[in-house]
């Protein structure tokens, strides 16, 4: 028998896997067990690491703040925070006071030791944390409620033992400080090393509801290395100058009125003309795709939403009821009762009335139905985060209908459209997630024969993708697995895109059919598939991957004439008209200012093409092409001007420099 300090003298190593589990390096293993080392830098490690500088940070706060009452301090993606109930809120000021603090403990390399307890020890020993106590009587539940948000109460407690861990001094053995958690953790506090930071305090409702207490949340983050994390701090500071909600005000494209309400965007005419052309494009290609559109309405009677089961399984995320169709006499009692309306969270259900209002054949699949329906989901306002998480938006929703037989073919047909569509905005870099059921057969419906056939076809469909593939058993849905598409933008972020989900489900509640080739009568099997996600969300995506610097096809001013001088703004309207008859967006920019600073105006509005004319132009029949880098070309006859501008629109070129454009 050999604990992980014996197994294992790589530094880098700080917990490990033992017969699939995550372990402390500090657990006793046997030759029987199959033990796998989790370096620091691995995403185990990493979260190890993060989740440990959760306890310092809490460790900090109560060292100085005794009456401080944690809530909980999970790794997130990228670092990690804590929860807090304080009297008064977090300032500047006490972050750097933690941030000393912290310092100092993980210098002192406490040691973490894991201890199992039983309830009633847990309850006596954090009698004066309330918010433990609650977590307590999670145990067995998984660590939630799943429905409370992303709440990430499994840090602390789960299905199987309670177990704390102690903070130790190493030169007294005294224990320190205590928490109550899952683990595991760094053998001591010194790994953490000089590679984290505080970042910010925010807000947050205990276990993400709006009726618990609102709580003091910390924010930081850690790295293996100091190195990493000033990479890290760089990637934030891109990430703020690409920030879509700025982007969105300094060039006019949308914005939230007070009036209109939160998670609620409207679109200005620039910002409308990009998701013009971001519609009629992925339109455009969805009728050559075999996809035909429809139209919804954006309200519906509950009896749908109970069908569909939304109201069931949904009901928190969608907004409260309007009840409609009552009527009243004269003396205004009710002589027929109102019927409750619900605005759509998910279009769906109207898609599957559609396909049920006549009889299908076989023939008649697969049938595929696209549209750009607004949703509306109750989110909560701590959640709402520009137009990446808003109350209302369109999905480009797609539901199609197909036989089991044509399941893998047209997922494929799906996942190659998927990805051409997303190319042809710029995206290059692409995974792909399967999720499947795991072995805890409670919680699927569903036969084994279904899981088997749709999970492998969802499989062979990625494979075939030559994508990179990360199976995740245990995250499908309920009812059947799904293929989720992930990219990489410009400054190395993931996001996700587009889901592929397989559902039989809502077809059987539906009591969908198709009369097969046998005359018999069969059950179709639905895909999901959104390809953008949301409209709004892919939209702000592509902002920030462009920092505003869109595609000359996307821009909303592809070309603006800037004359050397007054007299030569004729020249330059005769070229725009050009350009405009051939549908370009383009215009001449006649106001009182200096030339310099409209070049300069235009630039910081990212305008892609500048056209710029004097008198040595006017006599040669030539303009002057100023690109966003600052660059110039001079002297370029105006029919093959307007020809590089045509084909930078039609081939969808990202035009930064005169190379671009060549």
């Amino acid at each position: 028998m050999a604990d992980g300090f014996e197994l294992f003298t790589d530094r880098s190593v700080v917990a490990m896997r033992v017969n699939g589990e995550l372990k402390d390096l500090a657990t006793t293993v046997t030759d029987a067990d199959e033990v796998e080392p989790v370096t620091i830098d691995s995403p185990d490690g990493l979260s190890i690491l993060r989740h440990s500088a959760a306890h310092v940070l809490a460790q900090a706060v109560q060292s100085i703040n005794p009456e401080a009452k944690l809530g909980i301090g999970p790794p997130v993606t990228d670092g990690f925070y804590y929860d807090f109930d304080v009297a008064e809120a977090f300032s500047t000021d006490d972050l750097k006071a933690l941030d000393k603090e912290m310092g100092r403990i993980i210098r002192a390399g406490q040691r973490f030791v894991r201890r199992v307890v039983t309830d009633d020890e847990a309850r006596a020993e954090l009698a004066n944390e309330p918010y433990k106590l609650e977590l307590i009587g999670l145990k067995g539940t998984g660590g939630h409620g799943k429905g409370t948000g992303d709440d990430h109460e499994s840090v602390e407690v789960g299905a199987g033992e309670l177990t704390i861990y102690d903070n130790v001094d190493p030169k007294t053995g005294e224990v320190v400080w205590k928490d109550l958690c899952r683990g595991p953790h760094l053998p001591n506090t010194r790994m953490i090393g000089n590679g984290w930071a505080l970042q910010r305090v925010a807000g947050a409702y205990w276990r993400g509801s709006e009726k618990n207490p609102q709580l003091q949340r910390i924010y930081g983050t850690a790295w293996p290395t100091k190195d990493e994390l000033r990479a890290y701090q760089h990637r934030l500071e891109e990430a703020a100058k690409r920030d879509h909600r700025k982007l969105g005000k300094d060039l006019d494209l949308f914005s939230f009125p007070d009036e209109i309400g939160s998670g609620l965007s409207v679109w200005h005419p620039k910002g409308g003309v990009i998701r013009g052309e971001m519609e009629q494009h992925a339109r455009r290609r969805h009728i050559e795709g075999g996809y035909t559109y429809v139209y919804t309405p954006h309200i519906s009677k509950e009896d749908l939403f109970l069908t569909s089961n939304h109201l069931v399984t949904y009901k928190d995320g969608m907004f409260p009821p309007i009840v409609m169709d009552e009527e009243r006499d004269a003396e205004g009692n009710i002589t027929k009762q109102g019927q409750d309306y619900y605005l759509k969270p998910m279009n769906c259900p109207m898609h599957i009335l559609i396909y049920k209002e006549r009889g299908r054949s076989y023939r008649d699949l697969p049938m595929r139905l696209a549209e750009n329906g607004t949703v509306y989901r109750n989110e909560l306002s701590g959640a709402l985060h520009g137009l990446t998480r808003v109350r209302g938006f369109t999905q480009d929703d797609s539901h199609l209908f197909v036989t089991p037989e044509q399941l893998e073919a047209e997922t494929t047909r799906v996942l190659e459209f998927v990805v051409s569509m997303l190319r042809d905005f710029g995206l290059e870099d692409f995974e792909l997630e399967l999720s499947m059921r795991d072995d805890e057969k409670s919680k699927w419906i569903g036969s084994d024969e279904f899981w088997e056939y749709s999970t492998d076809a969802l499989r062979n469909v990625a494979l075939a993708s030559g994508l990179k593939l990360t199976e995740v058993p245990g995250e499908a849905a309920f009812y059947g697995p799904k293929i989720d598409l992930k990219t990489r933008d410009a400054i190395g972020r993931t996001w996700q895109l587009s889901t592929v989900q397989v559902d039989p489900n809502l077809p059987e509640r539906f009591g969908l059919e198709y009369t097969g080739s046998d005359g018999e009568r069969h059950r179709p099997i639905m895909i999901h598939r959104a390809l953008f996600g949301s409209i709004e969300r892919f939209f702000a995506i592509l902002l920030e991957h462009y920092a505003g610097a869109f595609p000359v096809w996307l821009s909303p001013v592809q070309v603006v004439g800037i004359p050397v001088a007054e007299q030569f703004s004729d020249y330059l309207d005769d070229i725009i008209a050009k350009l405009r008859a051939a549908g370009v967006r383009a215009e001449v920019d006649h106001s009182d200012d200096r030339m310099q600073k409209k070049i300069r105006t235009h630039t910081t509005q990212k305008v892609p093409l500048q056209l710029i004319a004097g008198e040595q132009d006017r006599s040669g029949g030539t303009v002057s092409f100023r690109f966003r880098d600052g660059t110039q070309t001079n002297g370029v006859p105006v029919d093959d001007a307007v020809a590089l501008i045509l084909r930078a629109i039609s081939d969808r070129k990202l035009v930064n420099t005169a190379e671009d454009l060549a």
